[in-house]
């Protein structure tokens, strides 16, 4: 999951997208997005073992 964020930021940054704003932007952008990502794999998890 983590490289999955990793190549999106990637490609965005190739694209020219996340070029033009500031790198603090940019960072708080990509925690805001790994620790959603990371809410759902973890209730994902949870709800699978539930079941």
């Amino acid at each position: 999951m983590l490289v999955l964020v990793a190549a999106l930021l990637l490609l965005g940054i190739v694209l020219g997208a996340v070029a033009h704003i500031p790198l603090p932007l940019t960072l708080a952008a990509v925690t805001v997005i790994g620790c959603w990502l990371l809410i759902f794999a973890v209730r994902e998890r949870t709800s699978r073992r539930a079941r």
